[in-house]
């Protein structure tokens, strides 16, 4: 290596400190910012990024790596023989033909388009077994490629303006249900695309609900790819709901819905800033949005509804590390409304991280196991749930301990 370049943290055998050091600053943070938000000082940070304090204990490596989302805590550690991928999970199965649809992008059309009927049929079975089958990301999987092939091939072939706006609206409805399936696997080049194409099928569409969900799913990746994206997700949540305000007062149940989930995603990102008044203030405002919705309304992608804003404060206290109140927000919460299974198991995960915030690590391990029989694939691709279950499974408890790594079994942590 060149005595100018900069050391590479997954090539060079660095120790842990020098291994945040290049993780921290390629996030964009500076360590007063970072310690902040591990709960530390700056000063802190800097002594164990310069050897002088000692690697931390596991609890705090694993929130390290939360926060830098890092892809195998080994990138971290330095330690190869701990490959455990913590924020983009296990390849599925069915990621390779997935995939081969989406780099596929016809220019020439060999056949005929379904009618667009019958792929409005299609979509909704899509978006039914994605919300109640326990094995969601199998399920869409083997039901994608097909999907965006032939909704690309009915895009290309409308012959009307009319049509061709419907077709890129139902396209970037599968672009949206593929996001769902590619997000948390190890491969964010393939999330980005579509991510991409999802927004600019739904700019096509000229179709505000449509515009607003590709918007939410834009938002979610930003903010999940750390703190440097932040004002990225910010710039995408903020233009959609001023593009979206004018059209509520006279708007859709779907497109208040879309944005009512759009105005909690941008109090989600500035909890993950630490800014309490301005997540309230999004959450209250979402809040509001909610009750002018029917009392039984589900929004069919987000899961936006009435329902849903007890387990969105939840989500609020615990990015706040507020663990009393998340507590509070968790008891107050009632699951069995949350009609989606995988956002059931989520909702699970997040009152888990509440009480585990909150001291209660016997709750939160007990909590984590309900997400599992909710949906398995949820938890498997999700980076809290598996911290706590590492966590807890170095536990000084043998009862704990135990239950820890029972669930690590399952959700493919451990070997059985």
């Amino acid at each position: 290596m060149s005595p100018d370049a900069s050391p590479d943290p997954y090539a060079d055998p660095l120790v842990f400190g020098q291994r945040l050091q290049i993780l921290r600053t390629r996030k964009g943070m500076t360590r007063e910012q970072f310690g902040g938000l591990v709960g530390k000082t700056g000063s802190w940070v800097k002594g164990v990024e310069n050897g002088r304090l000692k690697t931390p204990k596991l609890e705090m490596v694993l929130r390290i790596a939360e926060l830098l989302r890092v892809q195998d805590l080994s990138d971290l550690t330095g330690d190869q023989s701990a490959h455990l991928a913590l924020f983009a999970g296990p390849g599925h199965p069915r990621l390779a033909e997935v995939k081969a649809a989406v780099d596929v992008f016809p220019l020439t059309a060999q056949r005929e388009a379904p009618p667009a009927a019958h792929l409005q049929s299609r979509l909704a079975r899509a978006w039914k077994a994605r919300h109640s089958a326990p094995n969601h990301r199998e399920v869409i999987g083997a039901l994608l490629p097909d999907l965006i092939r032939d909704t690309q091939l009915a895009a290309r072939q409308a012959d009307t303006a009319p049509d061709r706006r419907k077709a890129q609206a139902a396209l970037a409805e599968v672009y949206s249900l593929c996001q769902f399936f590619v997000a948390h696997q190890p491969d964010s080049a393939l999330l980005w695309r579509v991510v991409e194409r999802g927004l600019i099928a739904a700019q096509e569409s000229e179709d505000p609900h449509a515009i607003g969900v590709a918007a939410w799913l834009a938002t979610q990746a930003h903010r999940d790819a750390g703190p440097a994206h932040f004002d990225a997700a910010d710039a995408v949540n903020l233009e959609t709901l001023a593009y979206l305000e004018p059209l509520l007062p006279n708007a859709s149940a779907d497109v208040l819905a879309i944005s009512g989930a759009l105005t909690f995603e941008a109090g989600y990102t500035a909890a993950r800033r630490a800014e309490t008044g301005t997540a309230w203030r999004y959450w209250d405002q979402a809040r509001a949005m909610a009750q002018r919705l029917p009392e039984n309304y589900y929004h069919p992608v987000t899961s936006f509804s009435r329902a849903i804003m007890g387990a969105h404060a939840v989500t609020v206290a615990v990015e706040l590390r507020q663990g009393g109140e998340s507590v509070r927000q968790a008891a107050a919460a009632d699951a069995d409304t949350i009609r989606s299974r995988p956002r059931r198991a989520r909702h699970r995960i997040e009152e888990a991280r509440s009480y585990h915030l909150d001291g209660q690590p016997d709750v939160a391990l007990a909590t984590l196991n309900k997400a599992h029989e909710a949906a398995p694939e949820t938890i498997k691709y999700n980076g809290y749930a598996k911290r706590i279950v590492l966590e807890e499974a170095e536990s000084k408890d043998p009862a704990r301990r135990h239950r820890a790594s029972e669930l690590a079994v399952k959700i493919g942590l451990l070997a059985a």
